[in-house]
């Protein structure tokens, strides 16, 4: 866990980027005192300051510093599982296994001797697995062992893979229980249960919302029973079966609904979030009448039954419903929202009862296992307190006299794969287990919870009275709606990279230029503007991969189903148009515009696209070129569009959404006629997504369209008559696509404003999410979760004096067209001579040696789905394309860092990760 070189600095002054230090500020709040507030120009601001300038990886008397605004310390023992990150898990009949369904590490299942407290057996379909099956693909619950525990059914896209469990608790002969697809929607099962004489399981088929019984020795599907919307969880309490259905009931005539998986589900106009959880409850004593449905709260997800009782997750309202099984009725419902600054965010997903009557409740987002007094079904809980665990835990069970938690996440992406550096997919999770001290003993361990988590009073405060009061205008208010300086805030949202890759080559910065893959000579203007406006070096994005970057972006989380769908992605991978992946609070959007305030989009979050087929990479190349020289209209008619009605109505539909075959020079020149016609509006979002690399161009200069089209909008903005109340922040959806010496979620942002300080190194702990509660507070948007209620504003990053000096675009040094097959009818691409005391940007000619193993790659990235109005970010595997993007910007000479060669695809360790749009 050791960082891989010390701070050098905390930042420097604009002697600054290349002159003399600033005196280290050392200020600190332990993470004891839970209830105190930082307080900053008098008012209390949250405890996420208490990072100071540590890193990600590093240790502290609070814990391990992990990427989400977080420390991690868990209560007990903690076994580290360097498989990836579990999605679900169960422990064996005789409590002494453990079987956990895991992903993004190249196996399925784990199992855990919970004896020795060592991982026993790993399968999967890589070539290092102990046991060998044809996929890594694992649904949101966990594997199922039979009454008697010989066997183990564990939940897959199509089914189950039914195991033989041996008498020393690993398993043997896979064989695989098929469920048919229902058109184009497969089975997707959610849990499953045995009849108690195991002769029968019962699954949640998930993606097709139903009930099955299934033949447990033959594979039969023998019965069926309609349920409501995704059933995930299930449980059987003598002749019933209690189904939680995370989607609610279905619609019925009149409903506002939104798509999810084919279903349209109930929801929310304006949050496009599920209005609706039910519980569905099967009699089998009457197998041929229908399911009963009983009312819960939102995103029902665990279910677990004992004495008379069924407990309910409910993940979006953040608060477990008790069913009392003899009157078929919620009793009450017990709140899971520790910190009274916010009710959304904390995401109860798993829960268990002890036998001295202590309810034990995984908060996901969290970190924590909340403890309750719990007696009848019908007398009120009393709260206890909470206890420490490591990354987002999702399951609890007992064993005996001890309490097993399953952590998802672990201790964040530090498997060891490399002494190069981190990637985001290195990621981890942990077991840990504890005997439940006493009450007093949670009460203490309470406040370090609220420390690891920067939750305080005041956190959240809010202006009183109409218009702000008299309060002065700054650039970053004390209090959401007091009046701010900046009045036009634009978001930058590009794709994929860490630190090092683009900024390892600053030696002001804390980067190691052995991993800079596009420095200045690539992204000229990205330097340029660290140079202006500041540099950033210890910035973390929180997402794995897309789907958790954008909503980490736009929701300042990744919802709990999203999360737990990780190992499949089978039912949404984005989650644009799925209900089921959006919180009840809304988004950044529909924040601003709760606030007063005018939003304007420009791609993100955007889920369909069309376009003409002849409107080719070259084609918009040669459209952005003479838009740009005559100021003509473009020829082409794309549209991009969002089945959010709150989204799609303040969007620009001609700005193309995710397509790499779209230039971003194309999307620059849509957003100048419009910022021209328009202005701009409070909240102006974009999606200028080529860094990703993998369409037409190669990709030096794909990142060099990236980093033109990004310069040209700040230069446009900055000689505008708005720049002086204007901020951009420039940020990576995730970090995924390459390795850093620090973490692998390490990525450059940038805040570019007259109102930033200009030409320091800022070396100071800040997140994706301390940027949300940053453009929140400028712009007086109400915190959406607990998530960004307790982060802090990047105040110390604006100065009270503005710089009013205008960015100027330089022009790119690398040809954009590079890499093409065919060039386009305008011509090839002439740069701007590249500086020669930087690295050259890698050549485009390909070693004869390696030609060979290019075309294998060239025939590999024609498979996956990088161009065109059904392009997917992500649906890659993700090591052969970080391996294809190393080889290309270098030059197909170097192997990727900590390997010997070049490798053609199918050779690419790691390639067994699963794709996450596997079923496209």
């Amino acid at each position: 866990m050791q960082v891989t070189r010390r701070r050098r600095h905390v930042e420097k002054g604009q002697a600054g980027l290349f002159g003399r230090r600033f005196s280290r500020r050392t200020s600190l709040v332990t993470a004891c005192i839970a209830t105190a507030a930082l307080v900053v120009s008098g008012t209390a601001f949250a405890e996420t300051h208490q990072f100071g300038t540590r890193q990600v990886g590093q240790m502290t008397d609070q814990g391990l510093v992990v990427s989400s605004d977080q420390y991690v310390a868990p209560y007990g023992d903690r076994l580290v599982i360097d498989n990836g990150k579990i999605m679900s898990s169960s422990v064996s009949p005789d409590g002494t296994h453990l079987a956990a369904s895991v992903t993004d590490g190249g196996m399925a299942l784990s199992i855990v001797n919970l004896k020795n407290w060592k991982v026993q057996q790993l399968v999967g379909n890589s070539a290092s697995a102990d046991l060998r099956i044809s996929g890594n693909d694992v649904g949101q619950e966990g594997p199922a062992y039979s009454p008697d525990g010989s066997q183990l059914w564990l939940g897959q896209t199509d089914g189950y893979t039914r195991f033989t469990v041996r008498p020393d608790g690993s398993v043997t002969d896979p064989t695989f229980i098929k469920i048919p697809a229902d058109g184009s929607r497969h089975a997707l099962v959610g849990a499953a249960v045995f009849s108690p004489d195991g002769s029968t399981v019962y699954s949640a088929v998930n993606g097709q919302n139903r009930v099955v019984a299934i033949d447990a020795a033959t594979g039969a599907v023998r019965r069926s029973w309609a349920v409501g919307n995704a059933p995930r969880g299930i449980v059987r309490v003598g002749d019933k079966l209690y189904v939680s259905n995370e989607g609610g009931r279905p619609a019925k005539p009149g409903d506002t609904t939104i798509n999810s998986y084919g279903t349209p589900v109930p929801a929310d106009p304006v949050t496009a979030a599920t209005t609706t959880g039910t519980v569905s409850v099967i009699d089998l004593a009457r197998p041929d009448s229908a399911a009963t449905s009983i009312d819960v709260g939102l995103h029902p997800t665990a279910l677990y039954a004992r004495k008379g009782a069924v407990f309910v997750t409910n993940t979006a309202t953040n608060d477990v419903s008790v069913i009392d099984t003899a009157r078929g009725k919620v009793v009450q419902t017990i709140a899971t929202r520790p910190w009274p600054e916010a009710s959304v965010g904390y995401e109860p997903d798993a829960v268990t009862l002890t036998d001295d009557g202590h309810l034990l409740v995984t908060l996901g987002r969290a970190n924590a296992v909340a403890v309750y007094r719990y007696t009848t079904p019908q007398e009120p809980v009393s709260y206890v307190g909470l206890l420490p665990t490591d990354y987002f835990p999702s399951e609890i069970a007992t064993v005996g006299n001890e309490v097993v938690v399953s952590n998802t996440r672990g201790i964040d992406a530090r498997r060891p794969t490399t002494a190069a550096g981190h990637g985001t997919h290195d990621t981890t999770s942990s077991l840990q287990r504890f005997r439940l001290p006493n009450d007093h003993v949670i009460k203490s361990w309470t406040r370090k919870v609220f420390g690891q988590n920067g939750w305080t009073s005041g956190s959240v405060e809010l202006t009183r009275g109409k218009g702000g009061g008299k309060a002065k205008a700054v650039p970053v208010p004390d209090r959401i709606g007091d009046p701010s300086t900046i009045k036009h805030v634009f978001l930058i949202v590009k794709e994929n990279r860490t630190y090092d890759q683009v900024f390892g080559d600053l030696p002001q910065g804390n980067g190691d230029p052995a991993l800079a893959q596009f420095g200045e000579n690539v992204t000229p203007n990205q330097h340029a503007l660290a140079k202006q406006f500041g540099l950033y070096d210890n910035t973390y994005d929180i997402g794995t991969n897309s789907a958790e970057g954008h909503n980490w972006l736009m929701q300042a989380d990744n919802p709990e189903y999203t999360e737990s769908s990780a190992g499949e992605y089978a039912r949404s991978y984005d989650t644009e148009d799925d209900a089921l992946g959006h919180q009840r609070s809304g988004f950044l959007w529909t924040g601003a515009q709760a606030a007063g305030k005018s939003v304007r989009n420009f791609g993100e979050f955007q889920q369909f696209l069309t376009k003409p087929a002849d409107a080719t990479w070259q084609n918009l190349y040669c459209d952005a070129k003479n838009m740009d020289a005559t100021g003509q209209d473009t020829a082409y008619t794309l549209h991009s569009s969002s089945p959010i009605p709150s989204l799609n109505d303040v969007s620009v539909h001609g700005f193309p959404k995710y397509d790499l075959s779209v230039p971003d020079l194309y999307r620059y020149e849509i957003w100048k006629r419009d910022f021209e016609k328009n202005g701009p509006a409070n909240l102006n979002m974009f999606w200028l997504s080529n860094d990703h690399t993998g369409g037409p161009a190669n990709a030096s200069a794909q990142v060099a369209d990236n980093d033109l089209a990004t310069g040209r909008i700040i230069d446009r903005i900055s000689h505008s008559p708005y720049w002086k109340d204007s901020a951009i922040f420039v940020v990576e959806d995730d970090s995924q696509a390459g390795l850093d010496h620090v973490d692998g979620h390490r990525a450059p942002i940038q805040i570019i404003s007259p109102w930033a300080r200009h030409g320091v190194v800022d070396s100071r702990y800040y997140s994706q999410i301390t940027m949300v509660r940053t453009i929140e507070q400028i712009l007086g948007i109400h915190p959406m979760n607990q998530k960004d209620s307790a982060a802090s504003p990047m105040t110390r990053a604006f100065t009270q004096k503005p710089d009013l000096t205008p960015f100027t675009a330089v022009p790119n040094r690398v040809p954009l067209t590079d890499g093409l097959k065919t060039p386009p009818a305008c011509g090839v691409d002439t740069p701007a001579p590249q500086n020669p005391r930087a690295a050259a940007a890698p050549s485009v000619t390909v070693p004869a040696d390696k030609r060979a193993v290019a075309a294998k790659w060239d025939a590999w990235k024609s498979k996956q789905r990088l161009t065109g109005p059904d392009a997917r970010p992500d649906f890659a595997n993700p090591a052969q394309m970080n391996h294809f993007t190393w080889y290309e910007t270098h030059g197909w000479k170097t192997p990727y860092p900590g390997e010997k060669k070049i490798f053609a695809p199918d050779d690419v360790p790691g390639a067994y990760l699963p794709s996450p749009e596997s079923d496209g």
